[in-house]
């Protein structure tokens, strides 16, 4: 049986704006011996999934400074110490990047983007009923835009490599399970998302 590493000591190398970088040193149970691990010690993420009520995903275009490309994805972010929690951020991300409101909003997963190094979370809400209530406010170092797409469609956007972000693809695929679990949060009577 695998077991926890015992912790020796932690220190933090360097504090930036997204992160802080952590150099923790471990005995491992196995072997005995002592291991230097870094780690990036983040906020949790948000993502969300707008689907208007003709059963659009409401996507964003950004450019990525990782990546140096333009990638399609979902609203999303940092939780920051000001929302209540991940929910709040979610839908907060929503509003700024699209302008988007929804009459629903439910949390449909949780993931850790990558726990070799990364110690934080990224939860998926799924936002029904969405619909455009006011201008995007962007902060200074956003430049997005919006665009719906029919949902139906992911799948051979996620294939296709249209859609490359990691956590978006894990959100869609939350969704998927949601809708094989509850169908009739997506019934689209008339081409419109029917009311709960």
């Amino acid at each position: 049986m695998v077991e926890d590493w015992e912790m020796l000591q932690s220190e933090t190398l360097a504090n930036y704006r997204i992160f802080t970088v952590r150099q923790d040193t471990r005995r491992s149970p196995r072997t005995g011996n002592v291991h230097n691990f870094f780690v990036l010690d983040a906020a949790d993420w948000v993502n969300i999934i707008p689907i208007t009520p003709a059963g659009k995903v409401v996507f964003i275009r950004q450019f990525r400074h990782g990546t140096a490309a333009v990638t399609l994805e979902i609203p999303g972010g940092v939780v920051d110490e000001t929302d209540a929690d991940p929910q709040t951020a979610a839908y907060r991300e929503m509003l700024e990047e699209t302008g988007y409101d929804a009459r629903q909003i439910i949390h449909i997963g949780t993931v850790e983007p990558n726990p070799a190094f990364l110690n934080n979370r990224c939860h998926t809400y799924l936002a029904l009923g969405a619909c455009w209530k006011q201008a995007p406010q962007f902060d200074g170092a956003e430049d997005i835009s919006t665009e719906e797409i029919d949902l139906t469609a992911v799948p051979s956007l996620i294939t296709s490599g249209q859609i490359t972000h990691a956590l978006v693809v894990a959100a869609f695929y939350h969704l998927d399970q949601v809708r094989r679990q509850q169908p009739d949060l997506f019934n689209f009577a008339n081409g419109r998302l029917s009311p709960q």
